[in-house]
């Protein structure tokens, strides 16, 4: 790269945060004011999930802008980091699971959304009994720049319809990677495109805004995420995205992108050095216990591994992995070992994920419903 296209890229890259901050701290002044439905969050919220949402205070609510639930199970006293934590929503829903001997962290570039953030902050504590949340203004590109954020100092990070926002979505993947303990994990849900989006769509401020144009292409976000270190992206779910704006739909089309879809999901990445590239075949299996709470029927790691309480499970060396080797290891019995390997695991693939791609029908808000056999 050259010095003149270097400077080029570092003045694109400063316009995107400049866009964005505008967007959310100018233009965009409640959830009401957004133009499509890619930054909603559709699906009803599990029950314990609407009881802390409950207890959030109203102008905090007002200015939520996100596309899903993103607060993984086994959270107490986990220490959380959210990426582009806005008015605070979701950092004030996780404080509630986490508990008093928990920690949440929330990171933001708007100083207009942290302000609501900071200045409820006392509210909640008040409300919650404890406090234990901090707010850091800051790109989620540069958390080296966060003092407190130290490499392998978080158990969880999450992020809502944020991380298609960032020009450099490399290095956001490889600080969560760094920052994250071994066995942590990066759940967040995001935007993807069906395909890599034009140039022409990138630049269009508004969609940009709108979570869509920064969308990345579904498979290239898997490749990248493999490359920064987490080895085997695990869909949990995801629905598709219908633009509800015919402004905005008629410059999609008229700049000929019509079949240009796109998708909210949910993923879960692993911090786990042992993880393969493919899911491979060790006669391995798993016996969930019922021992999480509100999942004591069942219980769901992706979207395509629902484990019975009871039932003998078989799983794929890195499914095995992601139990025994993080929080989740006390609610299983682990068979097998890896004395012997028998290849592929029947049923994985490289076909788009996004099961509502077929049919148009949600995954979100399943309450762990599927389950099958194969790991990708």
């Amino acid at each position: 790269m050259t010095s003149e296209t270097g400077a080029a890229a570092a003045a694109g890259t400063a316009n995107t945060h400049s866009s964005v901050e505008t967007y959310y701290g100018d233009t965009l002044k409640e959830s009401a004011d957004l133009l499509t439905n890619a930054c909603c969050t559709a699906a009803r919220p599990a029950p314990q999930i609407a009881k802390a949402i409950s207890n959030i205070h109203p102008d905090v609510i007002k200015k939520y802008y996100g596309c899903g639930f993103c607060v993984p199970d086994e959270v107490e006293g986990m220490t959380i980091l959210d990426l582009g934590c806005g008015a605070g929503r979701d950092v004030y829903i996780a404080s509630q699971l986490v508990g008093e001997k928990g920690r949440v962290i929330g990171v933001d570039m708007t100083a207009e959304q942290l302000k609501v953030a900071k200045e409820t902050q006392a509210y909640h504590a008040d409300k919650f009994g404890f406090d234990n949340v901090e707010f850091h203004e800051g790109l989620i590109e540069k958390l080296d720049d966060i003092d407190s954020l130290t490499d392998g100092s978080v158990d969880i990070i999450i992020s809502n319809c944020v991380i298609n926002l960032c020009p450099d979505k490399e290095a956001v993947l490889k600080s969560c990677h760094r920052l994250l303990k071994p066995g942590g994990e990066l759940y967040f849900s995001d935007v993807y495109a069906s395909r890599r989006v034009p140039q022409e769509l990138r630049e269009d401020e508004v969609l940009w805004g709108e979570c869509l144009s920064g969308a990345l292409y579904w498979n290239d976000f898997q490749n990248l995420a493999k490359q920064c270190g987490f080895k085997d992206p695990r869909l949990v779910e995801d629905a598709p995205i219908t633009i509800e704006n015919k402004k905005v739909q008629d410059k999609i089309e008229e700049m000929g992108h019509k079949n240009l879809e796109f998708y909210s999901a949910t993923y879960r990445l692993f911090q786990l050095d042992c993880l393969e590239p493919h899911c491979e075949d060790y006669g391995q299996a798993v016996i969930y216990k019922g021992t999480i709470p509100r999942f004591e029927s069942g219980w769901s790691l992706d979207d395509h591994h629902f484990m019975e309480k009871g039932k003998v499970f078989p799983v794929c060396g890195n499914t095995y992995n992601m139990l025994k080797e993080t929080r989740f290891e006390k609610h299983f019995d682990f068979v097998g070992d890896w004395s012997t390997h028998y290849g592929i695991f029947d049923g994985c693939g490289t076909s788009m994920p996004f099961k509502s791609s077929i049919d148009g029908v949600s995954t979100k808000g399943g309450g762990g419903g599927g389950g099958g056999g194969g790991c990708c």
